[in-house]
């Protein structure tokens, strides 16, 4: 096992994919340069006819990556700034996410794109602060959110080797993580969660970076005697919904954190799935924690008001709980 930051694992993941299967090529903007971090040395090792600059037009290089994956090509799409996705979408959901359908399974469409530096923080204000994997869910799309560096190798390197579409989003916050990584080949099957934390009194499904301030808040927790449990869905589409029911069952009662809106949000989905078939598990009221329904301000002062965080990880496992020793 190596320690590593994030960065490293998804830069290795693309590396030994690149190495594996001589159809996998990555391109985006800036990709030879590496702009982001996560691509750097591998125009030198590789070539520019697998790592490849691309003009400013999502929607055109997306489509150049759903054309490449339909002719048996691995494509690696990779978008600097999480809400560029919006440009691709008409090729992301109408063209890649449909046309194995559409072809009666004719095609397959092994493309995999990277939403580099998803979430807010920073300043970023309204345009660049969004957090998409809602909607491409909605529209059926396999949509990977890694938390640690041994995930994101792991699925990553997976995703690759799909002969579907896949959207794998790296939160920025992550970028700098350092975790332990094994040297030998592996690979993480999607659709498999992760209980990172086990616990007894609350389950708390989260997402993303929020992973670790729901890790942080449960060790926090264990000294006051409540005991939390931190289920990680890794890939949000498809779901185990399993892993999230068994937990459930166990503590009765749960606590959703997603970096997303809190209308139609993945938040939503997991509270409606837990409502249907583990209501009876249920000893309080299902809690959301969420982005309000407003865009991201750029100051960051208000931004730490609106984007969810350990307070608010915090203040609703409480509520749960006191719930909990009041009934």
């Amino acid at each position: 096992m190596t320690k590593i930051r994030y960065i490293q694992a998804v830069h290795a993941a693309m590396r030994e994919e690149l190495q594996h299967d001589p159809d996998v090529f990555v391109i985006g903007l800036d990709v030879e340069a590496s702009l982001m971090g996560t691509t750097s040395g591998l125009v030198k090792e590789f070539g520019k006819k697998r790592v490849r600059d691309t003009p400013l037009s999502e929607l055109g290089f997306t489509g150049l990556g759903v054309g490449a994956a339909m002719a048996g090509l691995r494509p690696i799409v990779e978008y600097q700034i999480n809400t560029l996705h919006y440009l691709g979408m008409e090729q992301l959901v109408n063209q890649a996410g449909k046309l194995r359908y559409m072809t009666g399974g004719q095609v397959e469409m092994p493309l995999t794109v990277r939403v580099v530096g998803s979430g807010g923080g920073g300043g970023m204000a309204a345009q660049h602060s969004d957090n998409t994997y809602a909607q491409l869910i909605h529209m059926g799309m396999k949509v990977v959110v890694p938390s640690t560096p041994y995930d994101a190798k792991g699925l990553i390197k997976q995703a690759i080797r799909e002969n579907d579409p896949v959207v794998i989003f790296e939160p920025a916050s992550l970028y700098g993580v350092r975790g332990e990584v094994p040297d030998e080949e592996y690979t993480i099957p999607l659709g498999e969660a992760d209980v990172k934390k086990e616990g007894t009194d609350v389950t708390v499904v989260a997402v993303g970076h929020l992973v670790r301030d729901a890790i942080k808040v449960a060790e926090d927790l264990e000294k006051d005697g409540i005991s939390v449990e931190v289920v990680d869905p890794r890939t949000l589409f498809p779901l185990d919904k399993d892993a999230i029911l068994n937990s459930v069952q166990k503590t009765g009662h749960l606590v959703i954190v997603d970096d997303g809106y809190r209308f139609c949000s993945f938040a939503s989905e997991i509270s409606a799935i837990v409502s249907e078939e583990a209501f009876d598990a249920l000893k309080a009221p299902i809690k959301r924690v969420t982005r309000p329904q407003i865009p991201v301000p750029f100051s960051k002062v208000i931004e730490k008001e609106v984007l969810p965080g350990k307070e608010q990880i915090l203040d609703a496992v409480l509520t749960v709980t006191k719930q909990k020793q009041n009934g």
